[in-house]
Protein backbone atom coordinates (compact mmCIF):
# COMPACT_ATOMS: atom_id res chain seq x y z
CA UNK A 1 0.00 0.00 0.00
CA UNK A 2 2.76 2.28 0.70
CA UNK A 3 4.51 1.38 -2.50
CA UNK A 4 0.73 2.32 -4.30
CA UNK A 5 0.77 5.54 -2.19
CA UNK A 6 4.53 6.62 -3.37
CA UNK A 7 3.69 6.21 -7.22
CA UNK A 8 0.35 7.89 -6.90
CA UNK A 9 2.46 11.12 -5.01
CA UNK A 10 5.14 10.66 -7.72
CA UNK A 11 2.80 10.60 -10.58
CA UNK A 12 0.78 13.87 -9.07
CA UNK A 13 3.88 15.65 -8.33
CA UNK A 14 5.13 15.15 -11.74
CA UNK A 15 2.09 16.35 -13.54
CA UNK A 16 1.86 18.89 -16.46
CA UNK A 17 -1.62 20.65 -14.79
CA UNK A 18 -3.63 22.33 -16.88
CA UNK A 19 -3.71 25.24 -14.06
CA UNK A 20 -0.81 25.72 -11.98
CA UNK A 21 -2.13 27.78 -8.63
CA UNK A 22 -2.00 31.69 -9.16
CA UNK A 23 -2.12 32.14 -5.03
CA UNK A 24 1.40 32.02 -3.79
CA UNK A 25 2.66 31.41 -0.50
CA UNK A 26 3.21 34.96 -0.03
CA UNK A 27 -0.71 35.89 -1.02
CA UNK A 28 -1.45 33.16 1.81
CA UNK A 29 0.86 35.07 4.12
CA UNK A 30 -0.39 38.54 3.54
CA UNK A 31 -3.84 37.02 3.71
CA UNK A 32 -3.08 35.83 7.45
CA UNK A 33 -1.47 38.79 8.61
CA UNK A 34 -4.39 40.68 7.04
CA UNK A 35 -6.74 38.44 8.75
CA UNK A 36 -4.98 38.75 12.26
CA UNK A 37 -6.30 42.54 12.09
CA UNK A 38 -9.64 41.44 12.44
CA UNK A 39 -11.10 43.23 9.24
CA UNK A 40 -14.40 43.18 7.75
CA UNK A 41 -14.96 40.20 6.07
CA UNK A 42 -18.55 40.85 3.79
CA UNK A 43 -18.64 43.28 0.64
CA UNK A 44 -16.94 46.64 2.04
CA UNK A 45 -13.75 48.82 0.96
CA UNK A 46 -11.54 45.97 -0.53
CA UNK A 47 -14.15 45.24 -2.90
CA UNK A 48 -14.68 48.75 -4.00
CA UNK A 49 -10.80 48.87 -4.41
CA UNK A 50 -10.46 45.82 -6.13
CA UNK A 51 -13.34 47.08 -8.83
CA UNK A 52 -11.37 50.54 -9.30
CA UNK A 53 -7.89 48.29 -9.67
CA UNK A 54 -9.79 46.05 -12.27
CA UNK A 55 -11.42 48.89 -14.29
CA UNK A 56 -8.17 51.17 -14.36
CA UNK A 57 -6.36 47.58 -15.83
CA UNK A 58 -9.29 46.41 -18.14
CA UNK A 59 -9.92 49.79 -19.59
CA UNK A 60 -13.49 50.56 -18.70
CA UNK A 61 -15.26 53.40 -16.38
CA UNK A 62 -16.73 50.94 -13.96
CA UNK A 63 -16.51 47.33 -13.08
CA UNK A 64 -18.80 44.94 -10.61
CA UNK A 65 -17.45 41.99 -8.74
CA UNK A 66 -19.74 39.20 -7.61
CA UNK A 67 -19.46 35.45 -6.94
CA UNK A 68 -18.59 33.95 -10.05
CA UNK A 69 -18.04 34.81 -13.34
CA UNK A 70 -21.25 32.47 -13.96
CA UNK A 71 -22.64 34.83 -12.27
CA UNK A 72 -21.44 38.16 -13.99
CA UNK A 73 -23.12 35.94 -16.52
CA UNK A 74 -26.05 36.43 -15.35
CA UNK A 75 -25.73 39.20 -13.75
CA UNK A 76 -24.91 41.15 -17.27
CA UNK A 77 -28.09 39.39 -18.66
CA UNK A 78 -30.20 40.51 -16.02
CA UNK A 79 -28.90 44.34 -16.58
CA UNK A 80 -29.42 44.25 -19.93
CA UNK A 81 -33.16 43.22 -19.57
CA UNK A 82 -33.51 45.77 -17.48
CA UNK A 83 -32.02 48.60 -18.74
CA UNK A 84 -35.17 50.62 -19.88
CA UNK A 85 -33.78 51.40 -23.27
CA UNK A 86 -33.61 47.90 -23.87
CA UNK A 87 -37.57 47.04 -22.32
CA UNK A 88 -39.40 45.08 -24.34
CA UNK A 89 -41.34 41.42 -23.87
CA UNK A 90 -38.97 38.67 -22.40
CA UNK A 91 -39.95 36.21 -25.19
CA UNK A 92 -39.64 38.49 -28.07
CA UNK A 93 -35.69 39.50 -27.07
CA UNK A 94 -33.57 37.45 -29.19
CA UNK A 95 -30.28 36.55 -28.10
CA UNK A 96 -27.42 35.14 -30.53
CA UNK A 97 -25.14 32.52 -28.31
CA UNK A 98 -21.98 31.07 -29.92
CA UNK A 99 -22.07 27.31 -30.09
CA UNK A 100 -18.82 27.19 -28.83
CA UNK A 101 -19.32 28.62 -25.41
CA UNK A 102 -20.03 27.42 -22.04
CA UNK A 103 -23.49 26.02 -19.80
CA UNK A 104 -23.73 29.52 -18.38
CA UNK A 105 -24.08 31.12 -21.06
CA UNK A 106 -26.64 29.86 -22.51
CA UNK A 107 -28.63 29.08 -19.12
CA UNK A 108 -29.46 32.22 -17.84
CA UNK A 109 -31.03 33.20 -21.12
CA UNK A 110 -33.34 30.35 -20.98
CA UNK A 111 -33.75 31.02 -17.11
CA UNK A 112 -34.71 34.80 -17.70
CA UNK A 113 -37.59 33.81 -20.42
CA UNK A 114 -35.28 35.49 -23.63
CA UNK A 115 -34.79 33.14 -26.37
CA UNK A 116 -31.61 32.03 -27.17
CA UNK A 117 -30.33 31.77 -31.06
CA UNK A 118 -27.20 29.11 -31.48
CA UNK A 119 -24.62 30.43 -33.98
CA UNK A 120 -22.24 28.10 -35.19
CA UNK A 121 -18.46 28.87 -35.06
CA UNK A 122 -15.20 29.79 -37.21
CA UNK A 123 -12.78 26.68 -37.53
CA UNK A 124 -9.92 30.19 -37.86
CA UNK A 125 -10.63 31.31 -34.19
CA UNK A 126 -13.67 29.51 -32.70
CA UNK A 127 -15.85 32.37 -32.09
CA UNK A 128 -18.59 32.77 -34.17
CA UNK A 129 -19.41 32.04 -38.02
CA UNK A 130 -20.06 35.36 -39.32
CA UNK A 131 -21.80 34.19 -42.38
CA UNK A 132 -23.97 32.26 -39.97
CA UNK A 133 -24.62 34.74 -37.93
CA UNK A 134 -25.81 36.77 -41.07
CA UNK A 135 -28.29 33.81 -42.10
CA UNK A 136 -29.66 34.14 -38.87
CA UNK A 137 -30.18 37.88 -39.05
CA UNK A 138 -31.82 37.56 -42.33
CA UNK A 139 -34.23 34.62 -41.10
CA UNK A 140 -34.88 35.83 -38.10
CA UNK A 141 -35.62 38.97 -38.19
CA UNK A 142 -34.17 41.37 -35.45
CA UNK A 143 -32.00 40.74 -33.23
CA UNK A 144 -31.62 42.12 -30.59
CA UNK A 145 -28.28 41.25 -29.32
CA UNK A 146 -25.29 39.28 -29.29
CA UNK A 147 -23.20 37.19 -26.35
CA UNK A 148 -20.07 37.11 -27.76
CA UNK A 149 -17.43 34.43 -26.33
CA UNK A 150 -13.48 35.12 -26.74
CA UNK A 151 -12.93 31.22 -26.92
CA UNK A 152 -9.39 30.23 -24.90
CA UNK A 153 -8.43 33.83 -25.33
CA UNK A 154 -8.49 33.83 -28.76
CA UNK A 155 -9.23 36.79 -30.38
CA UNK A 156 -12.10 37.24 -33.02
CA UNK A 157 -12.67 39.38 -35.97
CA UNK A 158 -13.34 42.28 -33.71
CA UNK A 159 -13.71 44.83 -36.66
CA UNK A 160 -16.47 42.94 -38.82
CA UNK A 161 -18.36 41.96 -36.17
CA UNK A 162 -18.63 45.46 -34.47
CA UNK A 163 -19.48 46.33 -38.32
CA UNK A 164 -22.57 43.70 -38.31
CA UNK A 165 -23.85 45.07 -34.71
CA UNK A 166 -23.54 48.67 -35.65
CA UNK A 167 -25.31 47.81 -38.82
CA UNK A 168 -28.23 45.64 -37.51
CA UNK A 169 -28.82 47.49 -34.26
CA UNK A 170 -27.23 44.48 -32.41
CA UNK A 171 -25.98 44.92 -28.37
CA UNK A 172 -22.52 43.87 -28.05
CA UNK A 173 -22.29 41.70 -24.70
CA UNK A 174 -18.47 40.05 -24.20
CA UNK A 175 -18.07 36.58 -22.16
CA UNK A 176 -14.40 37.75 -22.05
CA UNK A 177 -13.93 34.50 -18.66
CA UNK A 178 -11.31 32.78 -21.53
CA UNK A 179 -9.62 35.93 -22.15
CA UNK A 180 -8.36 38.05 -19.72
CA UNK A 181 -5.30 40.40 -21.27
CA UNK A 182 -6.21 39.17 -25.11
CA UNK A 183 -6.39 42.56 -27.40
CA UNK A 184 -7.58 43.37 -30.63
CA UNK A 185 -5.42 46.51 -32.02
CA UNK A 186 -3.74 47.10 -28.34
CA UNK A 187 -7.46 46.99 -27.06
CA UNK A 188 -8.51 44.56 -24.36
CA UNK A 189 -11.25 42.35 -25.41
CA UNK A 190 -14.28 42.74 -23.02
CA UNK A 191 -13.87 46.59 -23.41
CA UNK A 192 -15.76 46.41 -26.97
CA UNK A 193 -19.37 45.64 -26.00
CA UNK A 194 -21.79 47.50 -23.56
CA UNK A 195 -20.92 45.08 -20.45
CA UNK A 196 -18.59 41.94 -20.64
CA UNK A 197 -18.26 39.15 -18.07
CA UNK A 198 -14.78 37.47 -16.67
CA UNK A 199 -14.10 35.01 -14.23
CA UNK A 200 -11.38 34.57 -11.35
CA UNK A 201 -12.02 31.30 -10.24
CA UNK A 202 -9.17 29.09 -9.49
CA UNK A 203 -8.46 27.75 -13.03
CA UNK A 204 -8.48 31.00 -14.51
CA UNK A 205 -5.99 34.24 -15.07
CA UNK A 206 -6.22 35.49 -11.89
CA UNK A 207 -7.39 33.67 -9.00
CA UNK A 208 -9.76 35.37 -5.92
CA UNK A 209 -10.87 31.68 -5.44
CA UNK A 210 -14.37 32.06 -6.56
CA UNK A 211 -15.26 35.62 -8.25
CA UNK A 212 -15.84 37.47 -11.46
CA UNK A 213 -16.57 40.65 -12.64
CA UNK A 214 -19.10 42.30 -15.17
CA UNK A 215 -17.44 45.51 -16.39
CA UNK A 216 -18.98 48.63 -18.41
CA UNK A 217 -18.93 52.22 -19.52
CA UNK A 218 -22.39 53.13 -18.98
CA UNK A 219 -23.62 54.82 -15.62
CA UNK A 220 -27.09 53.45 -16.03
CA UNK A 221 -26.38 49.62 -16.70
CA UNK A 222 -24.08 50.11 -13.74
CA UNK A 223 -26.35 50.97 -11.39
CA UNK A 224 -28.26 47.79 -12.55
CA UNK A 225 -25.41 46.06 -12.10
CA UNK A 226 -24.91 47.63 -8.73
CA UNK A 227 -28.63 46.80 -7.07
CA UNK A 228 -29.30 43.46 -8.89
CA UNK A 229 -25.96 42.22 -7.30
CA UNK A 230 -27.33 43.08 -4.17
CA UNK A 231 -31.16 41.89 -4.00
CA UNK A 232 -32.03 44.87 -5.93
CA UNK A 233 -32.04 47.48 -3.66
CA UNK A 234 -30.33 51.58 -4.02
CA UNK A 235 -27.48 51.00 -0.72
CA UNK A 236 -24.33 51.00 -3.46
CA UNK A 237 -25.60 53.28 -5.40
CA UNK A 238 -24.29 57.21 -5.19
CA UNK A 239 -26.62 59.51 -3.57
CA UNK A 240 -27.88 61.08 -6.92
CA UNK A 241 -28.59 57.57 -8.43
CA UNK A 242 -30.66 57.34 -4.86
CA UNK A 243 -32.40 59.68 -4.77
CA UNK A 244 -33.82 59.66 -8.34
CA UNK A 245 -35.20 56.25 -7.55
CA UNK A 246 -36.42 57.32 -4.00
CA UNK A 247 -38.30 60.23 -5.48
CA UNK A 248 -39.70 57.98 -8.21
CA UNK A 249 -41.00 55.64 -6.05
CA UNK A 250 -41.87 58.26 -3.18
CA UNK A 251 -39.46 55.91 -0.86
CA UNK A 252 -38.58 57.90 2.44
CA UNK A 253 -34.91 56.63 3.81
CA UNK A 254 -35.50 54.38 6.55
CA UNK A 255 -37.96 52.80 4.02
CA UNK A 256 -35.07 52.49 1.51
CA UNK A 257 -33.33 50.02 4.16
CA UNK A 258 -35.77 47.48 2.84
CA UNK A 259 -37.23 48.72 -0.56
CA UNK A 260 -36.31 46.53 -3.49
CA UNK A 261 -36.63 48.14 -7.12
CA UNK A 262 -35.50 45.57 -9.24
CA UNK A 263 -35.99 41.20 -9.20
CA UNK A 264 -32.24 40.68 -7.88
CA UNK A 265 -29.71 38.70 -6.47
CA UNK A 266 -27.16 38.03 -4.11
CA UNK A 267 -24.62 37.50 -5.75
CA UNK A 268 -21.77 39.43 -3.78
CA UNK A 269 -18.63 38.23 -3.30
CA UNK A 270 -16.26 39.53 -0.01
CA UNK A 271 -13.64 41.39 0.87
CA UNK A 272 -11.64 38.23 1.22
CA UNK A 273 -12.47 37.09 -2.09
CA UNK A 274 -10.86 40.82 -2.89
CA UNK A 275 -7.89 41.00 -0.60
CA UNK A 276 -6.47 38.18 -2.82
CA UNK A 277 -7.74 40.03 -6.26
CA UNK A 278 -5.72 43.05 -5.42
CA UNK A 279 -2.83 41.61 -5.52
CA UNK A 280 -3.72 39.41 -8.37
CA UNK A 281 -3.65 42.17 -10.49
CA UNK A 282 -0.40 42.97 -10.36
CA UNK A 283 1.31 40.38 -12.28
CA UNK A 284 -1.52 39.83 -14.84
CA UNK A 285 0.62 41.73 -17.88
CA UNK A 286 3.40 39.16 -17.00
CA UNK A 287 1.31 36.13 -16.94
CA UNK A 288 -0.44 37.28 -20.08
CA UNK A 289 3.23 37.42 -21.44
CA UNK A 290 4.25 33.85 -20.53
CA UNK A 291 0.71 32.29 -21.70
CA UNK A 292 1.08 34.34 -25.51
CA UNK A 293 5.15 32.82 -25.59
CA UNK A 294 3.48 29.65 -24.53
CA UNK A 295 0.97 29.98 -27.16
CA UNK A 296 3.13 30.90 -30.07
CA UNK A 297 5.47 27.69 -28.94
CA UNK A 298 2.81 25.30 -29.10
CA UNK A 299 1.83 26.56 -32.59
CA UNK A 300 5.51 25.96 -33.93
CA UNK A 301 6.17 22.57 -32.56
CA UNK A 302 3.17 20.39 -32.58
CA UNK A 303 2.52 19.45 -35.98
CA UNK A 304 -0.93 19.35 -37.10
CA UNK A 305 -2.38 19.36 -40.85
CA UNK A 306 -5.64 18.82 -39.97
CA UNK A 307 -6.12 21.97 -37.92
CA UNK A 308 -4.09 25.13 -36.16
CA UNK A 309 -5.74 27.82 -34.34
CA UNK A 310 -5.56 31.10 -36.08
CA UNK A 311 -3.40 34.09 -34.81
CA UNK A 312 -4.66 37.23 -36.51
CA UNK A 313 -1.94 40.44 -37.32
CA UNK A 314 -2.62 43.06 -34.70
CA UNK A 315 -3.67 40.54 -31.83
CA UNK A 316 -2.33 39.27 -28.99
CA UNK A 317 -3.08 36.18 -27.27
CA UNK A 318 -3.63 36.02 -23.79
CA UNK A 319 -4.05 32.14 -24.22
CA UNK A 320 -6.06 30.26 -21.56
CA UNK A 321 -5.42 26.74 -22.99
CA UNK A 322 -3.88 25.15 -26.29
CA UNK A 323 -7.01 24.02 -28.35
CA UNK A 324 -6.00 21.12 -30.71
CA UNK A 325 -8.76 19.68 -33.32
CA UNK A 326 -7.78 16.06 -35.12
CA UNK A 327 -9.54 13.19 -35.60
CA UNK A 328 -7.71 11.15 -33.58
CA UNK A 329 -9.05 13.32 -30.49
CA UNK A 330 -9.59 10.39 -27.97
CA UNK A 331 -6.31 8.60 -28.37
CA UNK A 332 -3.98 11.80 -28.08
CA UNK A 333 -6.05 12.53 -24.85
CA UNK A 334 -5.09 9.24 -23.54
CA UNK A 335 -1.67 9.34 -24.72
CA UNK A 336 -1.48 12.35 -22.96
CA UNK A 337 -3.25 10.99 -19.82
CA UNK A 338 -0.98 7.93 -19.60
CA UNK A 339 2.05 10.34 -19.55
CA UNK A 340 0.79 12.21 -16.68
CA UNK A 341 -0.56 15.64 -18.97
CA UNK A 342 -4.32 17.03 -17.52
CA UNK A 343 -6.54 17.88 -21.02
CA UNK A 344 -10.09 18.01 -21.47
CA UNK A 345 -12.38 18.24 -24.34
CA UNK A 346 -12.54 21.31 -26.15
CA UNK A 347 -15.22 23.77 -23.66
CA UNK A 348 -18.05 22.26 -24.76
CA UNK A 349 -18.13 21.21 -27.74
CA UNK A 350 -21.38 22.23 -29.08
CA UNK A 351 -23.47 23.88 -26.73
CA UNK A 352 -26.32 22.32 -29.68
CA UNK A 353 -25.31 18.89 -28.58
CA UNK A 354 -25.68 19.30 -24.84
CA UNK A 355 -28.26 17.61 -23.30
CA UNK A 356 -30.14 20.70 -21.37
CA UNK A 357 -30.38 22.30 -25.10
CA UNK A 358 -31.91 19.05 -26.74
CA UNK A 359 -34.28 18.57 -24.23
CA UNK A 360 -36.07 22.30 -24.61
CA UNK A 361 -35.01 22.58 -28.11
CA UNK A 362 -34.15 19.31 -29.98
CA UNK A 363 -31.54 18.71 -32.37
CA UNK A 364 -29.66 21.29 -34.33
CA UNK A 365 -27.50 20.77 -37.13
CA UNK A 366 -23.80 22.90 -36.69
CA UNK A 367 -21.42 21.51 -38.62
CA UNK A 368 -18.18 23.49 -37.30
CA UNK A 369 -19.47 22.90 -33.64
CA UNK A 370 -19.57 19.35 -34.18
CA UNK A 371 -16.85 18.64 -35.65
CA UNK A 372 -14.88 20.52 -32.44
CA UNK A 373 -17.24 18.23 -30.46
CA UNK A 374 -16.58 15.46 -31.67
CA UNK A 375 -12.75 16.19 -32.46
CA UNK A 376 -11.57 18.71 -30.16
CA UNK A 377 -9.32 19.20 -26.78
CA UNK A 378 -7.35 21.22 -25.37
CA UNK A 379 -3.88 21.17 -23.45
CA UNK A 380 -1.97 22.98 -20.66
CA UNK A 381 -1.30 27.07 -20.51
CA UNK A 382 -0.35 28.46 -17.51
CA UNK A 383 2.23 31.20 -16.78
CA UNK A 384 4.28 28.69 -14.71
CA UNK A 385 4.37 26.15 -17.79
CA UNK A 386 8.56 25.46 -18.65
CA UNK A 387 9.09 25.53 -22.36
CA UNK A 388 10.56 22.18 -21.36
CA UNK A 389 6.77 21.04 -20.80
CA UNK A 390 5.15 22.52 -23.70
CA UNK A 391 7.38 20.76 -25.59
CA UNK A 392 6.67 17.17 -23.76
CA UNK A 393 3.20 17.95 -24.42
CA UNK A 394 3.92 18.79 -27.88
CA UNK A 395 6.03 15.20 -28.71
CA UNK A 396 3.48 13.50 -27.06
CA UNK A 397 0.61 15.28 -29.46
CA UNK A 398 2.65 14.64 -32.56
CA UNK A 399 3.63 11.43 -31.75
CA UNK A 400 -0.25 10.02 -32.13
CA UNK A 401 -0.89 12.09 -35.05
CA UNK A 402 2.46 10.50 -36.74
CA UNK A 403 1.20 7.13 -35.67
CA UNK A 404 -2.44 7.64 -37.47
CA UNK A 405 -0.56 9.53 -40.17
CA UNK A 406 1.76 6.05 -41.11
CA UNK A 407 -0.23 3.92 -43.33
Amino acid sequence: MTIVYFQLFLYVMNMINLVKDTISNDDIDKLVGWLQTYPRLTKGPLTLELEQKWSDWIGTKYSVFCNSGSSANLLMLSAYIENTRMQKDRNKLKIVVPSVSWATDLAPIIQLGLTPILCDCNLNDLSIDLDHLNEIITSHGKIDALLLVSVLGLVPKMDKIQDICDKHDIVLLEDSCESMGSKHKGQNLGTFGSMSSFSTFFGHHISTIEGGFVSTNDKELYDLLLSLRSHGWDRDLDKKSQNKLRDAWDVSGFESLYTFYYPGYNLRSTDLNAFIGIGQIDNLNEWGLVREKNFRLYQRLIHNDYWKPKLYPNSFVSNFAYPIIHPARNEIAQQLQNNSVEVRPLVCGSMGNQPFYKKQYGKIKLPNADKIDEYGLYVPNNPKLTENEVTIVADIVNDVITCKNTP
